[in-house]
């Protein structure tokens, strides 16, 4: 029953993305505003929705190794994985705004979470604990994130150049709302059951609590970034693949990882500081590689690719 519950899970992700994509262009063209604007906030959050779900139930139940496990190792999929994948795609142009600002600000945010999660270290607790003063000064990173999104959003609005009417998706209101609430219920409920039931697979097979958060949460978790991103990348509108994934990865420490840390202080296990230090050396590849190149082709999208495929086997074999 898992197994099926599973597939279908993966059919709510696909359609949902598919609709979701076609919903958040056709807004983001009415209210002539830039995709990557939506792309950084509407499709960034309704794309972490699970990892969001996963990471607060978690959190509630005690498991910080979950919930950590879940947000690092989602962060390092979408950016290696995820990113690589959709650049085998399409090719992805970067845009300026997003080389030299959201995606330093992603790297603060992993860089930040890493001093968070080291207090043996830093200062010779003996134990590392995510606390909720630590949870709130993270939630204050998402309300600085999002006032710096409003700023950008008016900006579009004036440098945004007008597309032709042959560009026009000619979709309603109704319509265009509509697209995109199925859309975003179908990720997060297709992500849910691709999750939960992958995850009971996974235990079934005698795998740790860390391991599962790590591989097996943070990719299901993931999901709906990467049939998003590759959808959209699909329909020409990579500025919203791009954005979603880079926001995704700012919501999820800062939002994800604030919140759950607000309502459970998060144990940290040892290993989570390599996993922290190995997601900041992902996050400065992509962002060599966006300011070498300024767009991702299929080179970059292999390089990306191998990161994760080396990243994935030195987990698996500790276990």
């Amino acid at each position: 029953m898992e197994w099926i519950l599973l597939v279908i899970g993966f059919l709510l992700l696909i359609k949902g993305a598919d609709f979701f994509v076609d919903g958040a262009s056709s807004m983001a063209e009415k209210l002539n505003v830039s995709p990557m604007v939506v792309g950084l906030t509407i499709v960034a959050f309704g794309t972490s929705a699970p990892e969001a779900v996963v990471s607060i139930i978690a959190a509630l139940d005690g498991n910080g190794d979950m919930v950590l496990g879940n947000i690092i190792g989602s962060n390092i999929v979408n950016i290696t994985l995820l990113l690589g994948i959709t650049a085998m795609v399409s090719t992805l142009v970067i845009e300026r705004q997003t080389r030299t600002r959201e995606l330093p600000y992603s790297l603060i945010a992993a860089g930040l979470l890493l001093i968070l999660m080291s207090d043996a270290i830093l200062f010779s607790s003996p134990t590392n604990v995510v606390g909720r003063v630590d949870g709130i000064i993270l939630l204050a990173g998402i309300v600085l994130f999002i006032f710096y999104i409003l700023i950008k959003t008016k900006r579009s609005k004036h440098l945004k150049e007008a597309r032709s009417e042959e560009d026009s998706q000619n979709m309603s209101w109704p319509k265009s709302i509509v697209l995109f609430t199925l859309g975003l219920l179908g990720i997060i409920f297709g992500g849910e059951m691709v999750v939960s039931n992958a995850s009971s697979i996974a235990i079934s097979l005698g795998m740790s609590q860390a391991l599962v958060g790590l591989t097996i949460v943070a990719i299901g978790t993931s999901l709906p970034e990467l049939v998003t991103s590759i959808t959209a990348a699909l329909k020409g509108e990579a500025s919203i693949a791009i954005g979603n994934i880079v926001g995704s990865n700012i919501f999820n420490i800062f939002f994800v990882a604030g919140l759950s840390a607000t309502i459970e202080p998060l144990n940290v296990s040892g290993n989570f500081l390599v996993d922290g230090w190995i997601l900041i050396g992902a996050t400065v590849l992509l962002l060599v590689l966006a300011l070498w190149r300024k767009k991702l082709t299929k080179i970059e999208g292999v390089i990306l690719i191998v990161f994760y495929a080396v990243y994935l086997v030195y987990i698996i074999l500790r276990g």
